[in-house]
């Protein structure tokens, strides 16, 4: 049996996955507390996320009774970018700054300048930094708390604490590591002129983790972790990865031609690519995959965040609010949303706020309301996928995933705003089906599981344990295309008049 672990902003599931038949035979989940400051500051305690690893992983175990000396590996997926800073006992210092945290905007605009702006960004990084990058966070704990920047022995990442708590390894692996910002995403190194930029006090080749291929096994279980579990000693834990990594495994996008979308409190779009690429605009994150190749993405902020913050202005349930959806028209009646209640990443707005437009006393209902908040996060999905140039345009079939896939109408929508046909996998835990499946690939690639190296590829494991559900198969539909195309130019209208962002980014 293989876990997988997906600790995420609200909370941390775990599934058992048993690969003789491909199917979770178990699951557990328990949810985290979001600590929410002044100036976009969102922390969390990294000792919230153990306890709920074992509260989840306990849930799990009892639900399905499985004997947990069957279990051989684990794989850990972690929300991208967070700052987790250790002192020498391995004891954090602060809590862990998250990705949506927005109050190190300053930092990040000073450091993308100290490099040459977005140019030599590029050249020196392959990517942008973006304010929730882990580099800006550093930069702000070194201004703000010197006290504690200068006890740091070890700057983890979210899934390379889990790993570091259940190996006492520190390490990471490419995928998680280059949306540090100090990685470099071409040569598949840590940049240390860059960091000295950032941290001139610290010594990156004793503070920054050990990096390790995609396949690698982060190590072996500790043994009071085993003992606490009554799992064998021998237990792998797999290299892990983001949770954009290791939903693309999940969703079985290693492969070109396939985009993973995830429509969860933020929204992603990744694409797989064999090679960096070079073809997408600069807003993109061209991020090394976690299975070697790979992943260029772009987030946006606001996605079921954002239909949630209207949702509960109007004191709706989910029923109630997709049943205002519903009812208002395509286009809301000429009612607007940019809904950026938590800033914007791309188009890289990281202080912008929702705003309201074309009111007026004919339209100004809920349904309205609702309708113009589910549209106005789509159209900043379809920014995101022209954002990825040739990756985007050649795409033939989005895989949703997240919260906001469950609904048959946002599906539609989302079809007909995109113009490409839609599905969900039939697990809708990606991350965390991914996590165990990478955790199997690790398995078989160090020999600990019995049948020596190279038993399956990545490929054959997902091809095997990665299935689609059709019946939430969604086609673009001519009528909702034709009123989509008007629907995104305005929406394109809006931010060019609101925030300059003119039409080719």
């Amino acid at each position: 049996m293989w876990v997988g672990v997906d600790c995420g902003t609200q909370s941390t599931k775990v599934v058992i996955v048993n690969p003789a038949c491909g199917s979770i035979v178990a699951q557990g989940q328990r949810s985290h507390a979001l600590q929410e400051g002044a100036n976009g500051r969102r922390e969390q305690d990294p000792q919230d996320w153990v306890a709920a690893l074992e509260g989840a992983f306990a849930d799990a175990l009892a639900a399905s009774r499985l004997d947990p000396q069957r279990i051989t590996a684990i794989g850990v997926s972690g929300q991208q970018h967070g700052m987790v800073v250790l002192d020498e006992a391995g004891v954090p210092l602060h809590p862990a700054k998250l990705w949506c945290d927005t109050e190190t905007s300053e930092h990040n605009a000073a450091l993308i300048e100290a490099l040459g702006g977005e140019a030599g960004c590029l050249e020196t990084l392959g990517l942008v930094l973006q304010t929730g990058y882990t580099a800006s966070k550093l930069a702000w704990l070194r201004e703000r708390h010197p006290e504690r920047y200068q006890r740091i022995a070890s700057i983890l990442l979210p899934h390379d604490y889990l790993n570091f708590w259940l190996t006492g390894e520190r390490v990471a692996e490419y995928g998680d590591a280059s949306g540090t910002g100090y990685f470099d995403t071409r040569r598949r190194c840590w940049h240390q002129d860059v960091f000295a930029q950032i941290a001139p006090e610290l010594d990156a080749r004793r503070v920054l983790p050990r990096l390790i291929e995609s396949h690698q096994p982060a190590g072996r279980i500790r043994p009071e972790i085993a003992a606490r579990f009554r799992l064998c000693d021998d237990v792998i834990v797999s290299s892990g990865g983001g949770d954009n990594m290791m939903s693309a495994i999940g969703t079985g996008n290693i492969a070109p031609g396939r985009v993973t979308l995830s429509m969860g409190t933020s929204g992603t779009v990744c694409a797989w690519s064999a090679d960096y690429p070079a073809d997408c605009d600069p807003q993109v994150a061209s991020f090394s995959a976690s299975d070697g190749g790979w992943l260029p993405l772009v987030c946006t902020m606001n996605v079921t965040s954002a239909t949630t913050r209207v949702r509960e202005m109007f004191g709706f349930d989910i029923a109630t609010f997709s049943a205002q959806v519903a009812s208002a028209p395509r286009g809301a009646e000429g009612v607007q949303v940019l809904p950026f209640f938590n800033g914007e990443r791309v188009p890289m707005l990281p202080r912008a706020q929702a705003s309201f437009h074309g009111l007026d006393s004919r339209n100004a209902t809920p349904a309205n309301l609702c309708r113009a908040t589910m549209e106005g996060a789509s159209y900043g999905l379809r920014y995101a996928l022209e954002c990825m140039g040739p990756l985007g345009s050649e795409a033939r079939q989005i895989r949703l995933v997240g919260g906001g896939a469950k609904s048959p109408l946002w599906r539609q929508m989302l079809a007909d705003i995109l113009g490409l046909e839609v599905v969900c996998p039939q697990v809708t835990e990606a991350a965390a089906l991914g996590a165990a499946i990478q955790a199997g690939w690790c398995l078989g690639q160090s020999g600990a599981d019995g049948q020596g190296r190279h038993s399956e590829t990545l490929e054959q494991l997902c091809e095997r344990l990665v299935a689609l559900d059709h019946a939430t198969l969604a086609q673009p539909r001519a009528e909702g295309v034709a009123a989509y195309r008007k629907g995104y130019a305005d929406y394109r209208a809006l931010l060019a008049s609101e925030h300059g962002i003119a039409a080719g980014g």
